[in-house]
């Protein structure tokens, strides 16, 4: 049985080996073809059944011990980001302007030494599925993998997760019930009016105007449609209307980005992005279609085994490093949502650290893993395998 830190130190080296060489050839989502094939062969050597390109570029080991019917399933992405590497590492990316910016690269490492360890020296009596998951970053790995029949052809009672969190001190986990991170839905906004010549607008029903318009009175919508207190985002990143300087155009685009931390408030932030454009485009005269993409949900931690996680940390770290009470604030996304939508599941942060030693954020091209998370993360994911399936 799992006693200590001590197996997962001796394999920190190894391992951190393995998160370099991930972290210096990245890969964007349903590219990973050699971060899959390495996981995929070092899977094999540990003695896992091993299946490749499950929802594309998608890996899954397989290791199962003793007659009992109990599953597990523990996720790591493997996805990089398109951001441009600006540190000086000896293990820098070697893919212009694709990096491992969130982490994944010490998400998969993490994985990989704890797949080592259950091989060789693991005792539970049921099935682990490790999860090897594309496309993180792009919200739709996971949906993939569910639909090329992921829970159908490796089923897990419960589905775990982590992610590190720079700003964390190492040796610190959240790990909470409920909702954990926002949804994220995007809508395209195309206006249709009449362009014409700058020096008589008269003639013209201009879009440019209107899509000024509408980018004010979207900020209406947290301001006054938002209960105080309560979580959400409409974000516009981008405007696209004309070219020259005395055109009025015809068109133009505008891309949202809406977050949430509840179902109702993802409801209440489409409807009234569709009233306020249409109502604002009315008003201008000119007409607009609205694509509203729903990406991905609300990501919610199931209780039963949030609480078995709880306990396995706390054992592992103390009371004292295991943060249960939620902080207001955090709208940021996670693939994992679509697996927590369709299998009880625990999503847990692990801290990356403080300063200069992991602080600095994520999607941030000064950004790196901090490898001392390889052996706390790998104890945690083992320690759990033992404890969810050994309950009596």
């Amino acid at each position: 049985m799992f006693k200590d830190f001590a197996s997962f130190a001796a394999l920190a080296t190894e391992f951190t080996q393995v998160r370099r060489w991930i972290h210096q050839h990245p890969e964007l989502g349903f590219e990973e073809q050699g971060t899959s094939a390495l996981v995929a062969n070092r899977l094999r050597e540990y003695g896992y059944t091993v299946t490749e390109g499950v929802g594309s570029t998608g890996v899954v080991g397989v290791l199962k011990r003793g007659r009992s019917a109990r599953t597990i399933g523990i996720r790591a992405d493997m996805d990089a980001l398109p951001i441009h590497e600006n540190e000086s590492l000896s293990y820098r990316s070697i893919h212009e302007g694709k990096m491992h910016a969130c982490g994944h690269d010490g998400h998969t490492a993490i994985l990989l030494c704890a797949a080592k360890y259950l091989a060789e020296s693991g005792q539970f009596d049921g099935t682990v599925n490790l999860i090897f998951q594309p496309a993180e970053e792009v919200l739709s790995g996971a949906r993939r993998m569910i639909e090329d029949g992921l829970f159908d052809r490796f089923p897990c009672d419960e589905v775990y997760a982590l992610h590190n969190l720079p700003g964390l001190p190492v040796g610190k986990v959240a790990c909470l019930v409920g909702p954990v991170t926002a949804s994220s839905d995007v809508a395209l906004v195309n206006i249709q009016g009449k362009g014409g010549h700058g020096a008589m607008p008269h003639l013209t029903k201009d879009a440019a105007l209107a899509a000024a318009a509408v980018v004010v009175a979207l900020q209406s919508i947290v301001a006054r449609n938002v209960t105080p207190g309560e979580s959400a985002v409409v974000t516009v990143g981008a405007i696209h209307a004309g070219e020259g300087f005395n055109v009025i155009p015809d068109r133009a685009l505008i891309k949202v980005n809406t977050r949430a931390c509840t179902t109702d408030m993802r409801d209440l932030l489409e409807k009234r992005i569709k009233e306020v454009v249409t109502g604002v485009c009315a008003a201008h005269d000119v007409t607009v279609t609205i694509e509203f993409d729903r990406q991905i949900g609300v990501l919610v931690n199931h209780p039963r085994p949030t609480s078995v996680a709880h306990g396995v940390l706390t054992d592992l770290l103390g009371a004292e490093n295991v943060i249960s009470v939620h902080s207001k604030g955090n709208l940021g996304s996670e693939d994992f949502a679509a697996m927590a939508e369709v299998r009880p599941s625990c999503y847990i942060a692990i801290g990356n650290g403080v300063g200069s030693a992991g602080g600095c954020s994520v999607h941030n091209p000064g950004y790196d893993f901090n490898d001392e998370l390889i052996p706390i993360g790998a104890a945690y994911w083992c320690k759990l395998v033992e404890t969810a399936l050994n309950r009596a």
